[in-house]
């Protein structure tokens, strides 16, 4: 078996197929790629036995058919530092333990094992499916900016990923660590009808392989199925499949406060910059930012009695509404404003005790964009 791609588009796909791939697993056989070639295709596939990564790559010559296993860390190291050229891959039987691989200046052999030692996807339960298509870019988008916000609890699992909401109004996708909620409303998915809503939980490791391989420009749009255990993720360029968790999602809705009559308009990125500088001066075991609305000025206050130290910054607002303080951590709120494109972004207060609302002063085309952040405690 003989077949010829180029050293740049192999490359691409072998970092990809690597992000799959665990520094341990319970099955040597999961270290390696599996390369198949049928139809002057080569398909590559890498699993950690919970996320399973397939992409094909058209290849401009081959010679037979066939398959086999190679380390994936081992081709992903042997390849990436090529020039775009072309490489060849040779092998004289699908007996044989060695393949080959010739490039415009030299070559290379690596060890390759059986193929059919990989274990093989679980099929998809065809009943009960939640189904819907999403352009590549708003995926990305959507995954970026809720993927922060999951929690890392050994207790309360269900929080350890995205909500993927799809009712006959709109996708909702959801993530909560129980101090920061972000909900991103995409109107322009939504289920054709009351029959075809659904949710899933989508892990935090396939969101990041996700959200790294997703072009943010790109228009292509991506297919999305979940049978309640296993979730398949069609692509123009790869297709994903990986395990759910399974249980019920907290009523996200039921904590966003409805009544928030004091409403702060300032710039976000003044505000970030303007906690980045304050925030070294707070509470290492705290992080405490005291932010004070008053008279459209925006006072933010940290102090570190330990280490006595202490910083005030003010900045200008649009403030409606009474004077409050309100007590948040900042790196989170950094976080949270990082998360966000907006130029200008809207704080909706209650008061010291309840979430405060933040969202873009104005809301993207066919999106709803809203993070929540808990308040901490002030010691007046």
């Amino acid at each position: 078996m003989n077949f010829t791609t180029t050293a740049k588009q192999l490359s691409e796909q072998l970092v990809n197929m690597n992000r799959v791939i665990n520094s341990k697993n319970a099955l040597p056989i999961l270290a390696d790629i599996v390369f198949t070639v049928k139809d002057n295709i080569l398909s590559l596939k890498a699993s950690d036995s919970e996320v399973t990564l397939m992409a094909d790559i058209e290849l401009t010559e081959s010679e037979g058919e066939g398959c086999f296993a190679i380390n994936g860390k081992d081709i992903m190291e042997a390849v990436k530092g090529l020039p775009e050229n072309p490489l060849t891959f040779s092998m004289d039987s699908e007996e044989d333990t060695i393949v080959k691989i010739d490039y415009f200046s030299g070559m290379f052999t690596l060890p390759v094992n059986n193929a059919m030692e990989f274990p093989t996807l679980p099929a998809m339960d065809n009943t009960n499916l939640v189904t819907f298509n999403i352009t590549e870019g708003l995926l990305q988008e959507n995954i970026a900016r809720t993927v922060f916000a999951s929690a890392d609890d050994e207790l309360r699992p269900v929080m350890n990923g995205i909500f993927f909401d799809l009712t006959a109004e709109h996708l909702a996708v959801v993530a909560s660590d129980g101090h920061t909620l972000v909900r991103n409303k995409v109107l322009s998915v939504k289920a054709t009808d009351e029959t075809k809503t659904g949710s899933f939980i989508l892990p935090k490791k396939p969101a990041h392989i996700l959200k790294n391989i997703l072009s943010r420009t790109a228009e292509t749009e991506v297919t999305m199925t979940a049978d309640g255990r296993q979730l398949q993720i069609v692509a123009a360029g790869f297709t994903m499949q990986c395990r759910l968790i399974e249980g019920r999602y907290p009523n996200y809705n039921s904590v966003i406060p409805k009544n928030n009559p004091n409403i702060v308009l300032v710039d976000r990125n003044t505000l970030v910059n303007a906690l980045r500088r304050v925030s070294p001066f707070s509470n290492n075991s705290s992080n405490l930012v005291r932010i004070h609305v008053e008279n459209n000025q925006i006072q933010l206050d940290t102090e570190d009695y330990d280490f006595s130290k202490t910083a005030t910054e003010r900045m200008a607002c649009e403030y409606n509404g009474e004077a409050m303080s309100i007590g948040m951590k900042g790196a989170k709120t950094i976080e949270i404003l990082g998360n966000m494109s907006a130029q200008e972004i809207e704080m909706q207060l209650a008061d010291p005790s309840r979430a405060a609302l933040i969202l873009p002063s104005e809301q993207p085309t066919d999106m709803e964009i809203l993070m929540l952040q808990m308040p901490m405690l002030l010691n007046d």
